[in-house]
């Protein structure tokens, strides 16, 4: 049986014809708040210790969001960008105040979305420092350039539209690695693709599909030697993560079985499904799942939970690395651990 610790930039640009608000003087619709806590912390090994001491709390620090995802801590600006993808923002956090940094974020149509998802998802950073984004809505990834303008990196897999880009991961190289699940879709006939899949966008510009065994692809991150690639699964049929080897050729291998929590009963199920994941400089995955971010071993020993206690969809490490910033529904929310991340 578990141990259980109760816890309580840029100005306004011109795009398509629009303004394009990087907010910076509207306040968010969630607010920042002094620090209340949530959930547990969930201690199944003893590393977990070293990990996560004694005593850290989940803080909230802002809430009200219909469903908070895509961390990203942007270092050379000190601040958390996250998106909320019903509401088709980006919000910032920084110094303790929480405002809107992009509106629209991940669906810029005239017409209105007549999905649930319309927004940004999973964000990253090129080696640039400019912000990378999966839209769902546009069903595309685009890159935000310095003067606030979007190029689009890709949009399509041999003619046909991408369903809707989930999530994303830099190689060292300059490669990006996507996962394209149709959760973005505005109704289930708009799909082109019949399956979703994992993909590679070379720095030559060529997109390569690297497997579509996965039903529901979602989250994606490299071991900290990037020869192992984690692809989460949020597939209620099927609630996995699978690691693939990678090849010299940036494809990938055989893929393992890396965790299946398909049948976990409690104290292990929770709400929420496999999601958002990061890997810190030890080769520990910290997955989103069934309540919270799960902690596992690079050998797929699970270590511990940061247990949110409610669907949880993504995480990143930032501030100095240790910072763990997790998306949990309607939260934005921190934890302070001893570990740090490969990549903030």
């Amino acid at each position: 049986m578990p141990s259980r610790e109760r816890i309580g930039w840029v100005p306004t640009v011109a795009f398509g014809g629009s303004l394009i608000a990087l907010l910076l003087i509207a306040t968010s619709s969630a607010r920042a708040e002094e620090p209340k806590t949530i959930g547990s912390i969930d201690r199944f090994d003893p590393s977990f210790d070293k990990l996560v001491p004694h005593g850290a709390k989940i803080e909230v620090l802002g809430r009200g969001y219909k469903w908070s995802e895509g961390p990203i801590w942007v270092r050379n600006g000190e601040y958390l960008l996250f998106s909320d993808i019903p509401n088709n923002v980006i919000h910032r956090y920084r110094n303790g105040k929480i405002d809107l940094f992009l509106y629209p974020s991940g669906f810029t149509g005239k017409k209105p979305f007549t999905g649930r998802e319309p927004g940004s998802n999973g964000l990253t950073l090129d080696a640039k420092g400019r912000l990378v984004i999966c839209c769902h809505g546009d069903r595309c990834i685009v890159r935000i350039e310095k003067d606030g303008s979007r190029t689009v990196l890709v949009d399509r897999y041999q003619g046909k539209r991408l369903n809707s880009p989930n999530d994303l991961t830099y190689h060292s190289n300059g490669d990006l690695y996507f996962t394209d699940p149709p959760y973005g879709l505005s109704s289930p006939a708009k799909q082109e693709l019949d399956f979703c899949g994992v993909y590679r966008l070379g720095t030559d510009g060529r997109l390569t599909l690297l497997t579509k065994e996965m039903t529901r692809p979602n989250g994606i991150g490299f071991s900290p030697d990037e020869k192992t690639l984690y692809v989460a699964q949020s597939d209620g049929k099927a609630k996995l993560w699978k690691a693939f080897s990678v090849k010299q050729d940036g494809t990938l291998g055989e893929a393992r079985v890396f965790c299946d929590s398909t049948k976990w009963k409690p104290p292990l199920a929770g709400p929420g499904y496999p999601d958002g994941l990061k890997v810190d400089v030890h080769g520990n995955l910290w997955a989103t799942g069934p309540g919270g971010v799960l902690v596992f071993s690079s050998k797929g020993k699970l270590l511990g939970r940061v247990n949110t206690g409610c669907p949880t969809a993504n995480c990143a490490f930032g501030e100095d690395g240790s910072t763990l910033f997790i998306t949990a529904g309607r939260y934005l929310c921190r934890l302070r651990t001893t570990t740090r991340g490969t990549r903030f």
